[in-house]
């Protein structure tokens, strides 16, 4: 007998406080108020689910793998059109017989592909590297990056078509991507943020990458499990990617 608390060690932070805390209150239950003998309490024994040792290094690694690969999918995609521009390439490009959506397939296909290779290497990293145990399915992880990654391409071509330099590009991009990366989740909950904070992470992908890719990643999470972080990502690459269309198809006119 005794009593035993089970802390989900997906983030930390919040498991090891919620251990120390309610550890503290276990042994303050045995003691008198007179500062006698303390009474017999039953044994404390403390658990906790996917990371035992509630590793900062294990709660981290999805992240980075996340985070890395949101700026660099984000920077390439707007790079590619920004550098034409300034090349002068751009508008020869407008006037093939390429149709906008050939034209946003061929500039979106690179910055997935770069991420997705990247992903890997970061993977193999924290698999090797840093021993974090993976319980997931890889299908299903890397089915999680193609959808973040075609949202993340969409919302990079869309900095792009408004965007004249590269300097431009560059600016637009560090600007949208610290606040995501603050609200997506990678360091605070997004539960202990404020309530108008936590109505703008909804249509912050790189928050529902990380939720799924953790679940998968440490939980062995199915599809079924995750369906809802695919929903805002699926709508913000649906919306971007066809802003990035109608932005080209305005240049071709």
């Amino acid at each position: 007998p005794g009593c035993q608390l089970i802390t989900d060690g997906r983030n930390t932070m919040t498991a090891s406080l919620a251990s120390a805390y309610s550890r503290a209150g276990w042994c303050q239950l045995g003691q008198r108020p007179d500062g006698a003998r303390p009474l017999a309490r039953l044994p404390w024994n403390p658990g906790t689910w996917f990371n035992p040792n509630q590793s900062t290094r294990w709660y981290f690694a999805p992240g980075i793998m996340g985070l890395m690969s949101f700026a660099q999918v984000i920077l390439l995609s707007g790079m590619s059109v920004a550098r034409e521009r300034e090349e002068g390439t751009f508008e020869q490009l407008l006037v093939t017989p390429a149709s906008p959506l050939v034209l946003l397939i061929g500039k979106a296909f690179p910055p997935v592909v770069v991420g997705l290779m990247q992903a890997t290497i970061l993977l193999l990293i924290d698999l090797f590297w840093f021993r974090v145990p993976f319980a997931g399915s890889y299908p299903t992880l890397y089915l999680v990056l193609l959808v973040y990654f075609l949202s993340s391409t969409g919302i990079g071509l869309s900095i792009s078509s408004v965007c004249s330099s590269m300097q431009q590009v560059q600016v637009y991009t560090y600007v949208y991507l610290i606040p995501n990366a603050l609200l997506s989740g990678v360091a605070t909950p997004v539960r202990n943020m404020p309530q108008f904070l936590q109505l703008l992470t909804y249509v912050d992908p790189l928050r529902f990458a990380l939720d799924a890719m953790r679940r998968i990643y440490f939980e062995g999470a199915g599809l079924s499990t995750i369906a809802f972080d695919f929903v805002p990502m699926v709508i913000v690459a649906i919306l971007t990617l066809a802003l990035a269309a109608h932005l080209f198809r305005e240049n071709l006119s």
